[in-house]
């Protein structure tokens, strides 16, 4: 089981990942993780990340997508693993899959979490994490009275709030998934992976659909791809029919050319009545001065 989650920041991929990892024993590989790893542990990717960070740019993807593969070489991710944070536009997408493609650990399922931005605003304000794990808790979510600790470590280490999950910050973020992380629903679409579920309500829920979905996407894969062969033959079919349809109405065309010489024929016999006619008038005129010229000669006698 090989999984991407996606979602807007504040949409629960974090808390899910974790339930997912203990429901089916697989790591989760987040690349925010990696990165903190690296740098401490003075990897040579690390090393190269570190550079970056301390100029103040964005890590390179090739950076990111070199971590992701060594962390694939562990043992632990023999039976799959969930990334999160990782990828975060098309570009990102695309070379993940030529990098899992080359290992032979290509994704099986991509799994949007839904939910309306206003619900993420309130989750996003009342985030904590634990200093130490890193787990992630909501402080609207917790028993009423509880104690900001994280009860999972040793001494219990006191939760605090990132410097980025402040509602100041939310507006912008959610424009920058807007823009860069959303069109990846419609390329994960495309390649048959992509499964929505609405992520609001109660935690242990949401789990339960979760579950139900990756557990359920590989037998419907079939039965889909079974579906666009049988479309693809259809079409395959009908387009071969029409080349036979469209020469036999050519070969009638030509007869239709034969009605204008039955037009060029009738013009000309309408032409030669009006020439007759002037001559007529002439001959007529000339045949009643005749007899003026005649009388004269008898007055003078």
């Amino acid at each position: 089981m090989r999984i991407v989650l996606l979602g807007a920041p504040g949409s629960g991929k974090g808390t899910q990942s974790q339930r997912l990892v203990q429901r089916f024993g697989i790591p989760q590989i987040s690349t925010g993780d990696l990165l903190r790893s690296a740098v401490a542990r003075g990897t040579p990717l690390g090393v190269a990340a570190k550079g970056a960070m301390d100029a103040g740019k964005l890590v390179d993807d090739s950076i990111v997508l070199g971590m992701i593969r060594e962390r694939l070489a562990d043992g632990d991710v023999a039976n799959g693993y969930i990334l999160d944070g990782f990828p975060r536009n098309i570009a990102q997408a695309e070379a993940l899959d030529v990098m899992l493609k080359q290992v032979g650990k290509p994704l099986t399922a991509v799994v949007q979490m839904d939910v309306p931005y206003a619900e993420l605003t309130r989750r996003i304000a009342g985030r904590r994490s634990c200093q130490s794990c890193g787990r992630v808790f909501n402080i609207y979510s917790m028993p009423v009275g509880a104690a900001l600790v994280c009860p999972s470590c040793a001494g219990n280490p006191a939760l605090y709030q990132r410097p980025d999950d402040n509602e100041a910050t939310v507006v912008e973020r959610l424009k920058v998934y807007e823009s860069q992380t959303r069109p990846l629903l419609k390329y994960y679409t495309k390649q048959g992976l992509l499964q929505s579920i609405d992520a609001q309500g109660d935690i242990d829920a949401i789990t339960a659909l979760l579950v139900h979905v990756l557990t359920a996407a590989p037998a419907a894969k079939p039965a889909r791809k079974a579906a666009k062969k049988g479309k693809a033959a259809k079409k395959k079919a009908v387009a071969r029919k029409k080349p036979v349809a469209k020469k036999k109405v050519a070969k009638k065309k030509p007869a239709a050319k034969k009605k204008p010489a039955a037009k060029k024929k009738a013009p000309a016999k309408k032409k030669t009545p009006a020439r007759k006619k002037p001559v007529a008038r002439k001959k007529a005129k000339k045949v009643a001065r005749k007899p003026a010229r005649r009388a004269a000669p008898a007055r003078t006698k």
